[in-house]
């Protein structure tokens, strides 16, 4: 039987060639708070599309300069950030990588200079400051925020867009009741604190018609927090939006201990794919082949994100394929060596 890790996935124009995705994860390396790609995000992509990687989503990509998570993130606030973005997209795509953006704002866990927002003014622990309440208007703001930059993001010539929606930034500061203390048409009831990521999904659906991915928090790992069967009300929503795909990852809206132990996600994914009935992708110390492979053969998730594994190892798909006894094409100039 064929290996369903190296099976190509199609969304909507777009066909991955195999299930495996690179996670966004921050590189800190934009440069004198400009928010440019520079040469070292060139190199850290690039190479996983050499190693063979179906779809790489470059880090969370900032819509304003506030809603930075540092001040060396990189940015899509400005149209000059187009033509760095467009460079680093085709140099995956000339490697043979689908190519994904994931566009962010970091909300009260932003450590950037100066007045920082949220739902509601808590910080997140006594370290972190305290954020300013949003009003209305600047609610609206951020939504034109995250329009512009997904249309930036077709500029660059991305094939999908993420909406970071997890790990307790901003959208994920709205969607829970732990963070989200509002008492205005933004809060104070389920549907009421998913109007936020409703109207930014609806702006970005103004100007992209790509696939759309949308990254969750499914569990607040806290009593009083939400939990995958909240998130699959949530996915229904998202999905009557045009939503193609949830990443299902938890965590990190409030301080709390998390168990983690190999696969810890899954069942998160399983929940929330079979509930919604919605593609999901399944994140979460996957590190091996077979690992990969029993996910998707037990329709727990349809792609699979890996991170650390693939900044240990930027040729794992070769890693897996040898696990799985599947043979891949090396890139031609790696014949030998493969």
């Amino acid at each position: 039987m064929e290996a369903k890790l190296f099976s190509p996935y199609q969304i909507k124009n777009v066909t991955l060639k195999n299930r495996i995705v690179m996670s966004p994860m921050c590189m800190y390396s934009s440069h004198e708070q400009d928010g440019q790609v520079q040469n070292w995000h060139l190199t850290h992509y690039v190479s996983r599309a050499v190693g063979g990687v179906g779809l790489i989503m470059v880090e969370a990509t900032a819509v304003t300069p506030q809603g930075r998570i540092s001040n060396g993130d990189l940015g899509i606030w400005d149209d000059d950030h187009i033509p760095g973005l467009a460079n680093l997209v085709g140099m995956m795509k000339e490697q043979g990588a689908a190519t994904s953006i994931q566009i962010a704002h970091a909300g009260r866990k932003a450590m950037v200079d100066g007045e920082i927002i949220a739902p509601s003014a808590i910080a997140f622990n006594e370290k972190m400051k305290t954020p300013k309440e949003m009003s209305v208007e600047e609610i609206r703001e951020t939504v034109q925020a995250f329009k512009a930059g997904a249309n930036r993001a077709k500029e660059a010539g991305f094939d999908i867009i993420e909406l970071h929606g997890a790990h307790g930034y901003l959208i994920n500061e709205f969607l829970s009741p732990l963070t989200n203390k509002r008492e205005d048409q933004y809060g104070g009831s389920t549907e009421k604190r998913y109007q936020f990521l409703r109207e930014i999904i609806d702006g970005v659906n103004q100007v992209w018609d790509g696939p759309l991915f949308v990254r969750v928090s499914a569990n607040d790992y806290h009593p009083e927090g939400l939990t995958p069967e909240d998130y699959v009300t949530y996915a229904k929503w998202m999905k009557e939006q045009g939503v193609d795909l949830i990443d299902v990852s938890s965590g990190a809206v409030v301080p709390a201990p998390i168990n983690v132990f190999p696969g810890y996600q899954i069942g998160f994914s399983e929940t929330i794919k079979h509930g919604a009935d919605i593609p999901t992708g399944v994140v979460g110390l996957i590190t091996t082949g077979n690992q990969a492979e029993e996910i998707l053969q037990n329709d727990r998730g349809d792609l699979v994100f890996l991170a650390r594994e693939l900044l240990r190892d930027p040729y794992w798909p070769r890693t897996a394929a040898n696990q799985l006894g599947v043979s891949i094409e090396p890139p031609k100039q790696y014949d030998r060596g493969w």
